[in-house]
């Protein structure tokens, strides 16, 4: 009785599930319908949600081939996330592994200073990082947003966090064959983040992707627009035409839908070691 009654629980909640997640779908399937059709049969109801006249090789045209640079604005994109992401990473598992891992006097006082910064909102700052970046002569430039967003306290504290669960005999064993502080990283540290560090790659590659304050303030030219900026581009010549704008959106989040795929194993087995873990 015990066992069907665990069943019937499990089921009704799988369906409950499903059906959530077919609502939070639906905003991305109309998008995806929309792509598709033609300008005059996006806002018509009800809602065609297989279009009959597909209009999706002048959509796509108007998109990539059109007057606005979507090419270049998306090579922009990619390549300002992906050194960003890099990036954090880099510097924020090596923050974490020292307030983690290494013993230095006052670093409990350093880490709680740092956490203290959190509370400051990122548009308190904007002014004084717009001074320092126009006095380096960085402005409108791509190395200025990487600057601006390769360091985060939030990332930092995550993967300490993790790091705490990290038995200090991998440490001890590796000191034990020879390796140094930068060996022990990256031989046994980084494999052992893995799962988390895929959480935050996926965060702050979305993060960075979406972002469109640090572009709007630091750049000026067109060339050097990414992808939320560029989108403006298309809303001002293509204000009446949903359909273009709805293929230009699609074609924004593929890039994200191609990171998490990837690198979701790595999530969900972070997921399975934490529960295991608790």
């Amino acid at each position: 009785m015990l066992f069907i009654r665990k069943n019937f629980t499990k089921i009704i909640t799988t369906i409950l599930m499903a059906v959530l997640s077919i609502f939070f779908l639906i905003p991305f399937i109309w998008m995806l319908s929309s792509a598709f059709k033609f300008e005059k049969d996006v806002m018509r109801f009800p809602i065609e949600w297989i279009p009959k006249s597909i209009n999706v090789v002048y959509n796509f045209k108007a998109v990539w081939m059109g007057k606005v640079p979507f090419i270049h604005i998306y090579m922009n994109s990619i390549k300002v996330a992906i050194i960003v992401t890099f990036v954090t990473l880099l510097v924020s598992t090596m923050a974490a592994y020292s307030f983690t891992k290494l013993k230095f006097r006052g670093r409990n006082i350093v880490f709680t200073a740092l956490l203290a910064f959190m509370i400051i909102p990122d548009q308190a700052t904007l002014i004084p990082r717009f001074m320092l970046i126009r006095w380096l002569g960085l402005y409108d430039t791509h190395v200025a947003l990487i600057l601006m967003s390769m360091f985060s306290i939030y990332f930092t504290f995550l993967l300490r966090q993790f790091m705490v669960g990290i038995s200090d005999e991998f440490i001890e064993a590796a000191k034990i064959d020879g390796a140094g502080h930068l060996r022990t990283f990256f031989s046994v540290i980084v494999p052992l983040c893995r799962p988390v560090l895929a959480t935050v790659a996926i965060i702050k590659f979305i993060w960075s992707w979406n972002d469109y304050q640090n572009p709007l303030i630091f750049l000026q030219t067109k060339e050097l627009y990414t992808i939320p900026l560029g989108m403006t581009l298309f809303r001002d010549d293509y204000t009446t035409n949903d359909a273009i704008m709805m293929m230009a959106s699609l074609s924004a989040i593929i890039p994200l839908l191609i990171v998490f795929v990837i690198l979701q194993k790595q999530v969900i087995n972070g997921i399975a070691l934490g529960g295991v873990k608790g």
